[in-house]
């Protein structure tokens, strides 16, 4: 799901790219954000992973849908959900593995990178580090003017993550405090 003429913005906007890593669907959403703080829907997917042969191969996917999206959309920030544990040590893994290609993808880019756990991208938008999923996909859809049908689940946790790293830019602006100790904090 794509606005029309999603790559241009105005002057002065900053663009983020959220990804929330997966091994078997990788999402990505991004967001423009204007100099008054206002965040508006540009773009959101799933890059599926499973038609690949392998493991590795999904990981290659990964890599080149992602390298697909930087190019057309030129994020100049990037935002990515860090790895929460799961009860399969299997599923961590390979969770960790996808994170980790993503992750390289975009430092080979040489874009900021900001990382973020689950529990501070519920914070950040519901209120609460313990909301489910369906809450933080409404206030998404909510925030970005997004009709639910049109909003596949990982996107819009993709999403989540670039309005998360927009709301902590802000505030660390405001405040004088680095970004990375507002996640620390759980701010």
């Amino acid at each position: 799901m794509t606005i029309p003429d999603s790559s241009t913005r105005n002057p002065g906007t900053r663009r983020i790219l959220g990804i929330d890593p997966g091994s078997q669907r990788t999402g990505v959403g991004v967001i423009d954000v204007s100099a008054d703080g206002r965040c508006a829907y540009v773009h959101a997917r799933a890059l599926k992973l499973l038609d690949a042969e392998d493991f590795p191969s999904r990981l290659g996917l990964l890599c080149e849908g992602l390298e697909a999206v930087l190019d057309e959309f030129r994020p100049d920030q990037v935002a990515i959900e860090t790895v929460f544990m799961d009860k399969s040590a299997t599923s961590a893994l390979k969770l960790g593995h996808a994170r980790g290609a993503a992750l390289a993808t975009v430092v080979r880019r040489r874009i900021p990178i900001s990382e973020y756990p689950p529990r501070v991208i519920k914070q950040s938008l519901v209120g609460r580090g313990a909301a489910d999923k369906q809450q933080v996909q409404h206030m998404v859809r909510l925030l970005l003017n997004i009709p639910e049908a049109k909003l596949q689940a990982d996107a819009a946790d993709a999403l989540a993550v670039a309005l998360t790293h927009a709301h902590m830019s802000a505030t660390a602006q405001r405040t004088g405090i680095a970004t990375h100790q507002l996640r620390r904090r759980g701010a």
